[in-house]
C-alpha cells in the first residue's frame, strides 16, 4: 500500500513543480467546469464519478507493412530520375535511377582486366599440360635408360662374362696345342738334322715356331689373368653403378616432375582465382548499374521518404544519395499503425494491449479505435541527436479497421486508455500541494480553511484522484491561502513515500511536458 501510494503521490509532486501557473492552467480548465462553476478563481467544489486517466500524444500514420526502397550503390550517387511522390505503380515499374557514369566506365576498365586475366588463365593452363606431358616423357626415357642398365648387367653377368671366360679358356687351350704341336716339329727336325737329313735352317725356323708358340700361349695366359682379375670386375663395377645411378636418376625425374607440375599448377590456381577475382568484381560492378534503376517490387503507392540522416536533404532529382539511404517506401494496404513517442514521465503508465481513441487531423470527421501494439525498452537515438537532455520511446498503435482516405504521413492525435475508474472522488491537481512531503488540500467549510491530509491515486494533466480526506461537495482552494506557511521536505527527512521532483527531470524545452501529456474526461 505505501509503495502504491508513492507512485501515486510522485506524479502528483511533478504537477506541483508547476503549480506556479496556476492561474493560467485554470484558464484552460474553465470550459470544462461549466459556466455556473467559473465564478471563483479561489475555490472548486470536489466531485464524484467516473474519472478516465488517458495518455495523448501525437503521432504519424504509416502501413503496417511496407517495403523500403534504398539506395545500394556504393558511395554517393546522384538520382537523375525520381517518380512523382503518390503515384500509383505496379510491379516493375521504374522508380528512380542513379547516375552510373562512373560505374560504367569502371565496368569497361574491369572488362578488359577480365580479358587479360582469361589470357592469362588459358596460358597457365596450357603450360600445365605442356608440363605434364613432358613429365610423361622424361619418366619414360628416365624408366627405359633403368630397364637398360638392368638389362646390361644381367647380360654381362649372364652372357658376356662367361663367353669371354670361355674365349680365354679357348685361347689358352689352342695355344697350348700349338706350343705341342711346334714342340712335336722341333723334335723331329733335330732327329732330321742329326742325320743329315734337314738342313739348319730348318731347324732354327722349327725352333723359332715353338719359340712363337710359347709366346703365345703366355700372352693368352697372362690375358686371362687381366680379364679375371682387372676387366671382369671393372665391367661388373661399372654396370652396376650404370644400373644404380639410372635408379637415382628416375628419382630425380619422379620429383622434379612432381616440383615443376606443382609450380604450373600453382600458377594456375593462381590465375584462376585472379580470373574469378576478377570476374566478381566485374559482375559486382554489372549488378550496381542494374541497381542503380529501382524498380517497384510490389504493386502500390510511392512515399518519399521523411528525411535522412545526412542532413535532412529533400529528396528530389539531383539530390546525392548514399549507400543504404532511405529513399522512398511502398506501403500495403493491409492496415496502418500509428507512430508516437512516449516522454518517460508516462513510460510506465503504457502497456502493450491498452486501448486507444485516435483522430487523425486530415479526417476530423471520423475517430479511430486502436490498441497499443509496441513499446520500446529504450530510448529513441534519434531524440539524443535532436536534444539530448529528453528521453522518449517509440512507441507504435495498431489501427483497428481501414480507411482508404488514410495515408502514410498523417498526423493523428492519440489518446492511449490508461484506465477508466467507474466511481471516484477528484479535484483539480492544483489544489493538491505538499507540506513537509505530505499531500493536503485547503478546504473552505463554513467560512473558515482547513488544512487536510489527503491520499491521492491516480492522476492526469487536470484532475487527481481522492481516496481519503475529501468528501464530494467540499471545497478545496486552487491557490495556498494566506496565513498557512508550508513546511519544506527536509534533506534525510521521511517524505511520507513521496519523491522530490528535480527541475532535471522535467521535459527539455520544444518536449511535451508530463502535465500536458495526460488528459482525463470525468463528469
Amino acid at each position: 500500500m505505501k509503495k502504491n501510494r508513492s507512485g501515486r503521490v510522485l506524479l502528483v509532486t511533478l504537477f506541483l513543480v508547476v503549480a506556479g501557473t496556476g492561474a493560467a492552467f485554470w484558464a484552460d480548465l474553465r470550459p470544462s467546469f461549466g459556466s455556473e462553476e467559473a465564478e471563483s478563481t479561489q475555490g472548486q467544489a470536489a466531485r464524484r464519478g467516473p474519472l478516465r486517466i488517458s495518455v495523448i500524444e501525437k503521432g504519424n500514420l504509416k502501413a503496417a507493412n511496407s517495403v523500403d526502397i534504398k539506395s545500394e550503390v556504393e558511395g554517393r550517387s546522384t538520382i537523375l530520375f525520381l517518380i512523382e511522390e503518390g503515384s500509383e505503380v505496379k510491379k516493375g515499374d521504374l522508380l528512380a535511377e542513379l547516375d552510373t557514369s562512373d560505374l560504367v566506365e569502371r565496368g569497361v576498365s574491369q572488362e578488359i582486366t577480365v580479358q587479360n586475366a582469361e589470357a592469362a588463365f588459358e596460358k597457365a593452363k596450357q603450360n600445365f599440360e605442356i608440363q605434364k606431358s613432358t613429365n610423361s616423357s622424361d619418366l619414360d626415357r628416365a624408366q627405359r635408360e633403368l630397364e637398360f642398365a638392368q638389362i646390361d648387367l644381367k647380360k654381362y653377368e649372364e652372357g658376356e662374362f662367361n663367353q669371354q671366360e670361355k674365349k680365354h679358356d679357348e685361347d689358352i687351350t689352342l695355344a697350348k696345342e700349338e706350343l705341342a704341336r711346334a714342340e712335336q716339329e722341333l723334335d723331329f727336325s733335330e732327329k732330321l738334322h742329326g742325320k743329315g737329313f734337314l738342313e739348319r735352317t730348318q731347324l732354327e725356323a722349327d725352333r723359332l715356331s715353338k719359340q712363337r708358340s710359347e709366346i703365345q700361349l703366355a700372352q693368352k695366359e697372362r690375358a686371362q689373368e687381366l680379364f679375371l682379375e682387372y676387366e671382369h670386375p671393372r665391367k661388373l663395377i661399372e654396370l652396376k653403378a650404370t644400373l644404380t645411378e639410372k635408379e637415382r636418376e628416375l628419382e630425380r625425374v619422379k620429383l622434379r616432375s612432381a616440383a615443376r607440375v606443382a609450380d604450373y599448377e600453382a600458377d594456375k590456381r593462381t590465375s584462376k582465382t585472379r580470373l574469378d577475382l576478377e570476374r566478381e568484381k566485374l559482375a559486382k560492378l554489372q549488378a550496381q548499374i542494374e541497381k542503380a534503376r529501382m524498380t517497384a517490387p510490389i504493386d502500390g503507392m510511392v512515399v518519399y521518404a521523411q528525411e535522412n540522416r545526412w542532413g535532412g536533404e529533400p529528396i528530389q532529382e539531383g539530390t546525392q544519395v548514399y549507400e543504404r539511404q532511405l529513399i522512398m517506401t511502398i506501403p500495403s494496404s493491409e492496415g496502418m499503425v500509428a507512430e508516437a513517442s512516449l516522454h518517460e514521465s508516462v513510460l510506465e503508465k503504457v502497456e502493450v494491449g491498452l486501448p486507444c481513441i485516435m483522430t487523425v487531423d486530415a479526417l476530423p470527421d471520423r475517430t479511430f479505435e486502436g490498441k497499443v501494439k509496441f513499446k520500446s525498452v529504450l530510448p529513441d537515438q534519434t531524440s539524443w541527436w535532436r536534444n539530448p537532455d529528453l528521453r522518449v520511446y517509440r512507441c507504435e498503435i495498431e489501427v483497428v479497421g481501414n480507411d482508404p482516405r488514410l495515408r502514410p504521413g498523417m498526423s493523428a492525435s492519440i489518446e492511449i486508455v490508461v484506465d477508466d475508474i467507474q466511481d471516484t472522488t477528484y479535484v483539480p491537481v492544483q489544489a493538491v500541494f505538499l507540506d513537509g512531503g505530505e499531500p493536503i488540500c485547503f478546504v473552505s467549510h463554513q467560512a473558515e480553511v482547513q488544512k487536510r491530509t489527503v491520499e491521492v491515486g491516480q492522476n492526469n494533466g487536470k484532475w487527481v484522484e481522492i481516496l481519503e480526506g475529501i468528501d464530494e461537495g467540499e471545497v478545496v482552494l486552487l491557490s495556498q491561502p494566506a496565513g498557512f506557511a508550508l513546511a519544506p521536505l527536509e534533506e534525510g527527512g521521511d517524505s511520507k513515500g513521496i519523491e522530490s521532483v528535480d527541475e532535471s527531470d522535467e521535459p527539455a524545452a520544444g518536449a511535451s511536458p508530463a502535465l500536458s501529456a495526460v488528459h482525463a474526461e470525468g463528469s
